[in-house]
């Protein structure tokens, strides 16, 4: 179909055009609101700062895709093949993405707040700087993706795939991610005040420098992990395992620690509460060496 051809018919007020072929098509900048263009073939197409609000994208065709800032408001990209497609800078409040394949895609500094995602390929996928606040990604496949600087913020990940998924510097406060497999996985200086990490699996992972106050740990896996100038102020760290994993000038007032598996931890240069001081001397005497907590400082 010849884009001349849809701008003019979309102008005298027809609105569907599922199915059409439209590979490779220059729509850039076109104002397409509410059009339906559900299983057409889109690919390679430009649609770079189009208008595409309550449009229908089901099923649609979009491999390599130009969508960069596009205004695509409550859009429906439910089964959508956006392979390697660029949306940075879209605007994508209330998409609907069900399913949707984005593997490899381009999303940097677009806008998915409270974006539907269940069951999305974002495998390897650039989301840094998103916005994904209050957006549902449950049982998304976020393998390898890059959500540095992200905000996720009560975002939802049940179920999600987070092998290797960078998110250095991201804003996670107060979200659900008990159980979670983020072995290996980069946290560092990433803001995780409130998270739920009960029975998650942080084996080897990065959080140097991040934000851990009041947050929930019991009986996760922390060994050999790097928690170096982390705060974890009013942290619940009951029966976690911190085997040989680095404290070093952690804050740790008013943490819990009760059945904490600390053996071979690094708290060299760390602040302590009182309380957890003495539970410390208690149970890990003899299981680290004296400069593993060398300048301990302990409040009242």
């Amino acid at each position: 179909m010849e884009v001349t051809e849809l701008l003019k018919e979309y102008e005298n007020g027809k609105r569907d055009f599922a199915d059409a072929n439209l590979s490779g098509a220059n729509l850039s900048g076109a104002i397409l609101d509410g059009i339906n263009l559900s299983r057409a073939n889109l690919s390679g197409a430009n649609l770079s700062r189009s208008h595409l609000t309550k449009a229908e994208l089901n099923g649609a065709n979009l491999h390599r895709a130009n969508l960069s800032f596009a205004k695509m408001g409550s859009v429906r990209l439910a089964d959508a093949e956006m392979t390697k497609s660029n949306l940075s800078g879209a605007f994508l409040v209330k998409a609907k993405l069900r399913r949707a394949k984005l593997s490899g895609a381009n999303l940097t500094g677009s806008n998915l707040r409270s974006a539907i995602l269940w069951n999305a390929n974002l495998c390897n996928a650039d989301l840094q700087l998103s916005n994904l606040r209050g957006a549902n990604l449950t049982g998304a496949n976020l393998n390898w993706a890059n959500l540095g600087g992200a905000k996720l913020s009560g975002a939802k990940l049940f179920s999600a795939e987070l092998t290797g998924i960078c998110l250095r510097k991201a804003y996670i406060n107060g979200i659900d991610l008990s159980g979670a497999d983020l072995n290996g996985v980069n946290l560092s200086e990433a803001k995780l005040n409130g998270v739920n990490l009960e029975g998650s699996n942080l084996v080897a992972a990065n959080l140097s420098g991040a934000q851990l106050r009041n947050v929930k740990l019991t009986g996760a896996n922390l060994t050999r992990a790097n928690l170096a100038g982390v705060s974890l102020v009013q942290a619940n760290l009951n029966w976690a395992r911190l085997c040989y994993a680095d404290l070093s000038e952690a804050d740790l007032r008013e943490a819990t620690l009760m059945g904490a598996n600390l053996e071979g931890t690094l708290l060299a240069g760390a602040t302590l509460s009182e309380s957890v001081s003495r539970y410390f001397c208690l149970t890990v005497a003899g299981a680290v060496a004296a400069w593993q907590t060398e300048r301990i400082t302990v409040t009242g």
